[in-house]
């Protein structure tokens, strides 16, 4: 994928959708691309395309779509951020088509959604999205919906990124080579536009933390804010690697003193020129 920051700034949640298949050509392009996502944590997600009119699957704020896509992980350490990771991917090479797509955890039949995916006991699907070609108007209840979360809003960038610390927001300007990446990760999409991520700076590396939230947790989706996490992990990366940067992914917490109610998740380390 090419022109990731306009491909995140450009992407949005559609919930309104045309009611035309989709074409033979982005099915296959479509294929072709889960079949080959990875993510850092080197933990499967397994994607399957859906049709609702075979597999009798619903979901109240979708209208004008047939086909969705699914996905299943196994239940492991780091399986939410993996997930996040793998599907963004899938939904941003699906806005490069101009396919709209948007992440639905609870609104929808989630025992439907389980069957036609053929999930195991030792599996959870998090989230699943619809695809489909955007309609030419978004419909009322869509329109309160992004208005009830504020969808074209996020957080200013020294609330959610620091410098070295806690205790120093980080600046547009101190930012520097970092600035694309960290945007991209601004302007990631979240449960209920929660924005959990929380990213400290370093000379040498990016660690990102989550800030939790109550009520975004349970057996069928795990952590969905780790979900979100893994979105933001991707964002950056893609990113960063737009920029010409140079990183690996380590899980190694650096022992930084946190807030209550954040947990260090990953980070990204710039290697050496």
């Amino acid at each position: 994928m090419e022109n990731i920051r306009e491909l995140v700034r450009a992407r949005r949640s559609v919930r309104s959708f045309d009611s035309r298949e989709l074409s033979a050509e982005d099915r296959e392009k479509l294929t072709a691309f889960m079949e080959k996502i990875e993510n850092p944590y080197d933990i499967p997600v397994r994607f399957r395309l859906l049709s609702a009119r075979k597999s009798g699957l619903t979901s109240p704020v979708i209208t004008g779509a047939d086909c969705y896509v699914g996905a299943r992980v196994g239940r492991l350490p780091g399986a939410e951020e993996a997930f996040g990771y793998s599907f963004e991917m899938l939904v941003l090479y699906a806005q490069s088509l101009g396919i709209g797509t948007t992440w639905i955890g609870g609104t929808m039949d989630r025992a439907a959604f389980e069957r036609a995916m053929e999930l195991r006991e030792e599996e959870m699907m998090p989230c699943v999205s619809p695809l489909g070609y955007p309609a030419a108007k978004m419909s009322l209840r869509e329109i309160a919906m992004r208005k009830g979360v504020r969808a074209d809003h996020r957080a200013a960038f020294g609330q959610v990124f620091f410098d070295g610390d806690w205790q120093t927001p980080l600046t547009e300007e101190k930012a520097g080579h970092l600035r694309d990446a960290l945007e991209a990760v601004r302007w990631a999409p979240s449960a209920v536009n929660k924005q959990p991520w929380r990213l400290v700076a370093t000379e040498k590396a990016v660690h990102f933390y989550e800030q939790h939230s109550k009520g975004y947790v349970s057996p069928a989706t795990g952590d969905l804010q780790k979900v979100d996490m893994g979105i933001a992990l991707c964002h950056f990366a893609l990113a960063a690697r737009e920029s010409g940067l140079r990183f690996h992914f380590e899980r190694t917490d650096p022992g930084l003193p946190t807030p209550d109610g954040t947990e260090y998740i990953a980070s990204y380390c710039f290697d050496e020129p």
